[in-house]
């Protein structure tokens, strides 16, 4: 009985290797939000809310909790790469989460008892980029390894 299940190697796939690089980018992204020069205004860096007043690169406004949750969708990211379904999966449910919090953003915004986050309008900018960046990234990347064409990179005997 010979065994036809395939087994991949840790982001073997094109799908893996995307999720790995969006996982790498939220975790750069994540810790950069903690640093003075990456972060203006560092030292007004809040645990949440819209009193916080630290922006990443100057421009997009962070919290604590803010980059909290771009580690947790690095770690995410980085784990689930280990399988290509798990990989599809980030993408596409992580984008969908993004666009929930696009459209949070776009209520939120201004309404400094709604903003907890907190989001200004560059990061909902972001954040809508963000969705249809990983949905469309997680239904049109492969999720099957690349065949070298005509035995190139095939083993030489």
């Amino acid at each position: 009985m010979s065994d036809t299940t395939r087994t991949t190697r840790y982001a073997e796939t094109p799908i893996q290797k995307t999720a790995l690089i969006v996982g790498i980018v939220f975790l750069i992204v994540g810790i950069a939000g903690f640093i003075p020069g990456l972060t203006h205004s560092a030292e007004h860096l809040h645990g949440a809310g819209a009193a916080s007043e630290a922006l990443l690169l100057g421009l997009f406004q962070v919290s604590v909790l803010h980059n909290v949750v771009h580690l947790l969708f690095a770690v995410a990211g980085i784990a689930l790469a280990a399988s290509p379904r798990a990989s599809r999966l980030y993408l596409i449910i992580g984008g969908l989460a993004y666009l929930v919090v696009w459209l949070y953003g776009l209520i939120a915004v201004g309404n400094e008892q709604l903003n907890f986050l907190p989001v200004n309008n560059a990061d909902n900018w972001l954040h809508l980029g963000l969705a249809i960046g990983m949905v469309l990234l997680g239904i049109f990347v492969s999720r099957e390894p690349r065949v070298p064409r005509n035995g190139a990179g095939a083993a030489r005997v």
